[in-house]
C-alpha cells in the first residue's frame, strides 16, 4: 500500500497504524546476512527459518529475550515486525517503536519520550499515545553505554518532560512513562541482569537452530540441492562446526565458504574451527574483489596486495580500539584516527561484506561492522600482528611482548570481563597463532617478523588448563575448551574419551579439569548414554556441579526423556549452573514434573527465568520446592506472574523460610483469586504476621480459589490472624481441607474461633495443626473424620 492510498481511510488510528506498518515493513523486509550492498540483500521471508525459542503464554507487559551472539535475536525482531506489518500476528498492537541501543548510544543531552518517539516515528505526531496500544522494542541491551541507574535516577512520568536519556530509559522500563505500553528488550545473557527482575514479567531465550533447522537453512540458502546435501554431510562430519551452526550467522558464513570451496574442488581443506571459517571467508571476499577489479582467475590469491594488507590491519586497529570501549557504531573521526580513508573503506568490496556505512540517529553518516563477530575477529588480527610485527602487547602496555604473554594478558582480561564481551575475541586470538590460519594470513607478516619463532603453543595451552582447574562457571569452562579447540589442542578431551572407552575412568579420582573435560565431552559428543552413575566416581560436590550442564542437556532437553523428578536440594548452585538448569526446564522436550531446589542458593533475580519455565506452553511441572532460598518479596512477585498464567500446571509449591513478608501475601491473593491449578501452598517460617494472613484470607474466600492445603507454621500469627482465617473457613466456596498453624500464637480466643468451625457445615476443614495453649481446647477440638493433629504439646 502506498502512502497516498491512506487518505481514503476514515479512522485516524487506522491511518497511523498503516503508516507505521509501511515504514517498518520497508525497514525489516530485507536481511543482510553480512552483505551491506543493497543489490545483495535477501528477502527475510525467503531465507528465514524459524528459530528455536523457549517461551510460553500470552504477551506480558514487559519481557526480555536472551541469546548469545549470532543466535538470531535481531532477525527474530525483524520477523516479528514483518508478521505484524503483514497482518499475520499481534494485530491488537497499534504502533511499534523500534529502538536500537547502538543508535541510542549516540543520543546526547536531554529529550522527552515524545520527542524520541516522533524522531523514530514521525507518523505519530497526531496520535494520543495514552489511547493506543504501543510496543517499544529495545534491541541489543548488551551494547547499551548508559549506566541504567534504576536505583538513583529521578522519577519521570511525563512524556513531554526533557530528561537525560538514561533517566528516560529507566523510567520507560520501570513503567513510569507510558505505563500502558508493552516493552520487549533483547540482550545477551551476560547483560540481562542490568534490568532489575521486578521490571521484567517474562524471560525468553533464543537457542538458535536445532538440527533439523540447520539443514533447512542450508537447503534454502544453496539452490543446488546436490551441493547443499554435500555441504550438510561435511558439516556433520566435524562435530564442533555442526554444533556452531546453531548460530544463524555461522550458518550463513559456512554456506558462503563451503559453497565456494566445494564448487572449486577444495573439499579437503574444509575449515574445522571458528577462526579458520572466518579466515577463509575473508580470503574468499578478497578473491572476489580481485576477480571483479583485477580480472584475477584464482579463487584464493597466494598473495595479498599492499592495499589488502594495509586495510585489513587498519580495520583491525579500529575494531580493537572500539571493542575495548564497547562501541559498535563509529564516527568518521574514529576511522581517521585509525588511519582509514573513509572513501576507500566504503568502496572496497571486502569491507562491504564486513563493514557498512549507514545513517545514524540524526541522519548523519556512521559506520559499523555488519556483525559484532566480524569486529571481534578483526580486533584479534590487530592484536596478533601488533605483537608479531611490531612487538606490542596491546592488551597490557606494561606486559611482555612475547606472543605467549600476550595470550595470557588476553586470557586474564577476558576472564575479568563481567559480561564476557571478550570471549569470542579470545578464541580468535588463539586460533590465529596456529596453522592453517597462520599460513593463510602469512602475507600480513613483515619481512622481519616472518623469520621469528612461532608461539609456544604448549605454554598457552598450560595457561588455559590452569584456568579450567580454577573456574567454576559452566559457561566460562565451555568457552575455555573452545579456546583449546581453536589451538588444535584436544589432549584433555582425548584423555577422557580414551578413558571412557577403556573403562578406566570408573573408580578414578578425577581432577577438577578432568571433570570439566568429561562434562565437555558428554555435552558435545552427540551420543546417548544409557546410564551415567556419578556414585562410581570419587569426587567433591564442587566437581560434581561441573557436570550440571550435562545433566540438564541429556536429562531435560533430550527427545523422549524419561526423567520426571529431579532433587537438587542442598547444593550450592552458582548463577551459571542455575541458568543452565532453567534453560533445560524451558526446553520443549522437558518432561519434568517434580523438582526440588531447596537450599540451593537460588537467587531471587532468577525467579523471572523460572517463570518462563512454569508458564511455558510445554511445561509439565506440577511440584516445585524452593524452600530455604532467599526468594524475598521481589522474587515472589515474579513467581506469582507465572502462577496466574493459564499454562502453569503447578499444583504444589513449597516456600519454607524464603524471606517472605506480608507483601508476598498481597501478590499471592492474585494467584488464589485466579483460576490457578495450585492446590497446596507451604509458607512455613516466613514473617507473614496477621496482616499477611488477612490478605491470604481474602484470597481463600474467592470463588476461584481451589487451595486445599495451606502451611502457615511459624509465621508470627496471633488471634487477630486466626479471626481472619476463621472468617475465610466459613466461606461456602472454600476448598481448604488442611491448615497448619503450629508454632504460632493464636491465644485462647484464636483457638476457640478455629475450634468452633468443627460444627459449621460450610467449613471443609478436616485437619488443623497448631500448638495447644490450654489442654481444655485440645479436648473440645475434634474435627469430623480426621480430628486434630497437635504439634508441640508438652
Amino acid at each position: 500500500m502506498t502512502e497516498g492510498s491512506y487518505f481514503h481511510l476514515v479512522n485516524p488510528l487506522q491511518k497511523i497504524t498503516q503508516a507505521n506498518k509501511a515504514k517498518l515493513q520497508d525497514k525489516c523486509q530485507h536481511i543482510n546476512e553480512g552483505n551491506s550492498s543493497q543489490g545483495k540483500q535477501s528477502f527475510l521471508k525467503e531465507i528465514y527459518t524459524d528459530l528455536y525459542m523457549t517461551e510460553g503464554g500470552k504477551s506480558p507487559l514487559t519481557f526480555l529475550t536472551m541469546g548469545i551472539f549470532g543466535i538470531g535475536k535481531h532477525v527474530s525482531v525483524q520477523r516479528f515486525i514483518l508478521d505484524w506489518a503483514d497482518g499475520k500476528a499481534n494485530q491488537d498492537i497499534n504502533v511499534i517503536i523500534y529502538l536500537k541501543f547502538r543508535e541510542l548510544n549516540q543520543k546526547k543531552g536531554s529529550c522527552s519520550l515524545l520527542q524520541l518517539i516522533q524522531h523514530y516515528a514521525p507518523e505519530l505526531k497526531e496520535a494520543d499515545l495514552q489511547e493506543i496500544k504501543v510496543l517499544f522494542i529495545l534491541d541489543g541491551l548488551e551494547v547499551c553505554q548508559y549506566p541504567l541507574d534504576f536505583h538513583n535516577n529521578d522519577y519521570c512520568s511525563d512524556i513531554n518532560e526533557n530528561v537525560p536519556v538514561d533517566v528516560l530509559l529507566t523510567n520507560l522500563i520501570k513503567g513510569n512513562l507510558l505505563s500502558s505500553a508493552l516493552l520487549w528488550i533483547t540482550t545477551r545473557p551476560s547483560t540481562a541482569s542490568r534490568i532489575p527482575p521486578e521490571c521484567v514479567h517474562r524471560v525468553t531465550e533464543i537457542q538458535g537452530f536445532n538440527d533439523h533447522q540447520k539443514e533447512t537453512y542450508f537447503r534454502k540458502k544453496i539452490s543446488d540441492q546436490k551441493l547443499a546435501n554435500e555441504i550438510i554431510t561435511h558439516i556433520k562430519s566435524c562435530r564442533s562446526l555442526y554444533i556452531m551452526c546453531h548460530m544463524p550467522i555461522f550458518c550463513w558464513m559456512s554456506a558462503t565458504v563451503l559453497e565456494n570451496m566445494m564448487s572449486n574442488g577444495n573439499s579437503d581443506q574444509i575449515p574445522r574451527t571458528l577462526t579458520e571459517m572466518f579466515t577463509r571467508f575473508l580470503l574468499i571476499q578478497i578473491s572476489i574483489k580481485h576477480k571483479k577489479f583485477n580480472g584475477a582467475d584464482v579463487d584464493n590469491p597466494d598473495k595479498l596486495s599492499e592495499v589488502d594488507k594495509t586495510l585489513i590491519l587498519k580495520l583491525g586497529e579500529l575494531a580493537f580500539q572500539q571493542l575495548e570501549k564497547g562501541n559498535l557504531i563509529f564516527q568518521e573521526e574514529d576511522l581517521i584516527k585509525s588511519g582509514l580513508d573513509v572513501g576507500k573503506v566504503t568502496e572496497y568490496s571486502v569491507c562491504t561484506e564486513m563493514f557498512r556505512e549507514e545513517l545514524g540517529l540524526y541522519r548523519e553518516k556512521v559506520y559499523s561492522f555488519v556483525h559484532v563477530s566480524y569486529q571481534e575477529y578483526l580486533a584479534a588480527i590487530y592484536a596478533h600482528f601488533a605483537c608479531v610485527n611490531d612487538g606490542k602487547n596491546v592488551l597490557d602496555i606494561n606486559g611482555s611482548t612475547d606472543l605467549s604473554d600476550v595470550h595470557q594478558s588476553a586470557l586474564n582480561k577476558a576472564l575479568k570481563s563481567e559480561n564476557g564481551h571478550l570471549d569470542l575475541f579470545l578464541r580468535f586470538l588463539f586460533g590465529l597463532s596456529v596453522d592453517p590460519n597462520r599460513t593463510l594470513l602469512q602475507d600480513l607478516l613483515t619481512k622481519d617478523s616472518s623469520s621469528k619463532p612461532c608461539v609456544d603453543k604448549n605454554m598457552t595451552v598450560h595457561f588455559i588448563q590452569e584456568e579450567i582447574k580454577q573456574e567454576q562457571s559452566s559457561e566460562r569452562i565451555i568457552n575455555l575448551f573452545q579456546c583449546l579447540n581453536e589451538l588444535n589442542d584436544n589432549t584433555l578431551v582425548k584423555e577422557i574419551q580414551t578413558a571412557m572407552k577403556s573403562g578406566t575412568l570408573l573408580g578414578s579420582e578425577l581432577e577438577p579439569e578432568q571433570w570439566s573435560a568429561l562434562a565437555y565431552v558428554l555435552l558435545k559428543s552427540g551420543e546417548q548414554l544409557d546410564e551415567f552413575d556419578m556414585k562410581k566416581f570419587h569426587t567433591s560436590t564442587a566437581n560434581q556441579l561441573r557436570l550440571l550442564p550435562v545433566i540438564v542437556a541429556s536429562a531435560l532437553q533430550s527427545v523422549n526423556s524419561p526423567l520426571r523428578e529431579l532433587d537438587l536440594s542442598n547444593n550450592k548452585l552458582d548463577k551459571s549452573a542455575v541458568n543452565v538448569l532453567l534453560t533445560g526446564l524451558t526446553d520443549p522436550h522437558c518432561q519434568l514434573e517434580i523438582i526440588s531446589l531447596a537450599g540451593c542458593n537460588f537467587p531471587s533475580a532468577f525467579c523471572s527465568n523460572l517463570v518462563s519455565a512454569i508458564q511455558s506452553v510445554n511445561s509439565h511441572l506440577g511440584r516445585l520446592d524452593l524452600s530455604y532460598n532467599k526468594i524475598s518479596d521481589t522474587g515472589m512477585n515474579k513467581l506469582c506472574d507465572g502462577l496466574i498464567s493459564p499454562y502453569c500446571r503447578l499444583q504444589k509449591l513449597k516456600l519454607k523460610r524464603c524471606g517472605l513478608t506480608k507483601t508476598s501475601c498481597v501478590y499471592l491473593v492474585t494467584v488464589l483469586k485466579s483460576n490457578s491449578h495450585l492446590r497446596e501452598l507451604e509458607l512455613k517460617s516466613n514473617d507473614l504476621q496477621d496482616s499477611g494472613v488477612k490478605q491470604l484470607s481474602i484470597g481463600l474466600q474467592d470463588p476461584q480459589c481451589k487451595l486445599e492445603i495451606l502451611g502457615l507454621s511459624g509465621c508470627m500469627i496471633t488471634e487477630v490472624g486466626c479471626r481472619s482465617l476463621a472468617s475465610a473457613l466459613t466461606s461456602n466456596t472454600g476448598h481448604l481441607r488442611e491448615l497448619d498453624l503450629s508454632y504460632n500464637h493464636p491465644g485462647d480466643s484464636g483457638v476457640k474461633l478455629l475450634c468452633a468451625k468443627k460444627d459449621d457445615p460450610s467449613c471443609k476443614l478436616e485437619t488443623l495443626q497448631y500448638v495447644l495453649i490450654l489442654y481444655l481446647y485440645f479436648k473440645c477440638c475434634s474435627f469430623k473424620n480426621v480430628g486434630i493433629l497437635c504439634k508441640g504439646m508438652k
